[in-house]
């Protein structure tokens, strides 16, 4: 019943993640608001919070469940799956420490906003993110039909 539990909540956390980066570029547009960016930075904030939890409930699972820590560290598509996350994890450094000066300078003058160019980057940082995110589920799949395993 572990495993069960511990794959649906694996897998709630990693789609709960990829609608929250969608939602970051919803917000992040040429055109935002004042409001879109206070919203932006508190969903950037949960983007923290359920990538820690994604990492916890997945070495839970690799290490506690059914095939067992043995299995995935021998496969190479189980490192390869956390590489793209820490690659995510790297490129999402660059939006969350822009919205959080953004913010701040918001605070110090309402209604300030970034101007094109600043947000224009922080979107490109977004969508190498997603496109890193994609390759996630395409490791997943292989590593759990076996593909990746050493000798």
């Amino acid at each position: 019943m572990l495993d069960l539990v511990l794959a649906i909540v694996h897998f709630l956390l990693a789609f709960s993640i990829a609608a929250v980066l969608a939602a970051e570029l919803a917000l992040l547009t040429p055109t935002m608001t004042a409001n879109a960016l206070r919203l932006a930075g508190r969903v950037d904030a949960w983007y923290g919070i359920l990538a820690l939890a994604l990492i916890v409930v997945g070495f839970s699972r690799a290490i506690f469940t059914a095939k067992g820590w043995a299995y995935y560290s021998a496969n190479a598509f189980f490192w390869a799956k956390i590489g793209a996350f820490a690659l995510v994890g790297l490129l999402s450094i660059v939006p969350t420490v822009r919205l959080i000066a953004w913010r701040r300078a918001e605070r110090q003058r309402p209604g300030t906003v970034p101007d094109r160019p600043a947000i224009a980057g922080v979107r490109r940082f977004l969508w190498a993110e997603a496109a890193a995110f994609a390759f996630i589920p395409v490791f997943a799949s292989l590593m759990a039909r076996g593909y990746g395993v050493a000798g």
